[in-house]
């Protein structure tokens, strides 16, 4: 059983479950030599990793109109989706993620991913059956809003106070600032520590490995506190 105080764990997925962040700004690089536009570097796309695509373009090309973005969208996914490429989970994230579930925590995700993206790693994986939920960028408002969060805290009924959020961007750690949700930042991913400690975060990992840890040493901390 768990023994965290929180009931509901949110994990965001590319950069913290999933290590596929080279491979997002490899794609991304595709997509603008096809469009023929401006050369963007890695950094500057790493930078936008964590926004919904059509946020993300907009932010590397701000005069990009809808019809265009549509364009960059799916020449992106051909170049993700590419059956040459598999992106793999970080060492031990799979591993962490089943420890909880068998601890009876609710799990999610809230990811800027696709829905198409999502479901097609859920089947790829055999993770249909092991998130209670998931939001996607595609269904709702992009990040930092906290819209999918709201969501999920509504669809499995859980307090504000009881759900922490795992994500490694900026937006993450802002989306779930603005929903009231406590948050555990993720320093091995796209953005690094201290623009993700300005938000605030309970701990700071350097590996999804010491997850579990942490949420155990709440649990200490708050007995403490309450004796």
């Amino acid at each position: 059983m768990k023994n965290s105080g929180f009931k509901l764990v949110i994990f965001d997925w590319d950069g913290t479950l999933m290590d596929s962040i080279d491979h997002i700004v490899n794609s991304m690089q595709g997509a603008i030599r096809d469009l023929q536009y401006e050369h963007r570097e890695a950094e500057t796309i790493r930078n936008i990793i964590g926004l919904g695509m059509h946020e993300a373009i907009l932010a590397l090309f701000p005069e990009c109109e809808h019809g265009e973005r549509m364009k960059f969208i799916e020449s992106y996914r051909d170049y993700f989706f590419e059956t040459s490429h598999n992106s793999d989970f970080y060492p031990g994230a799979l591993d962490v993620v089943n420890s909880l579930k068998e601890q009876d925590y609710l799990l999610a995700v809230a990811t800027s991913k696709g829905r198409n993206g999502l479901n097609r790693a859920f089947n790829n994986y055999g993770l249909i059956d092991t998130f209670h939920s998931s939001r996607c960028a595609d269904e709702t408002q992009s990040k930092p809003h906290p819209q999918m969060l709201l969501e999920l805290l509504e669809e499995l009924e859980t307090r504000p106070e009881e759900a922490v959020m795992v994500g490694d961007t900026a937006y993450d750690m802002e989306m779930a600032q603005n929903a009231g949700i406590q948050r555990i930042a993720c320093c091995y991913g796209v953005h690094d520590r201290e623009r993700l400690m300005s938000y605030e975060p309970m701990a700071c990992m350097q590996s999804i490995n010491e997850l579990e840890n942490i949420l155990s040493t709440r649990c200490q901390d708050d007995a403490t506190a309450a004796g």
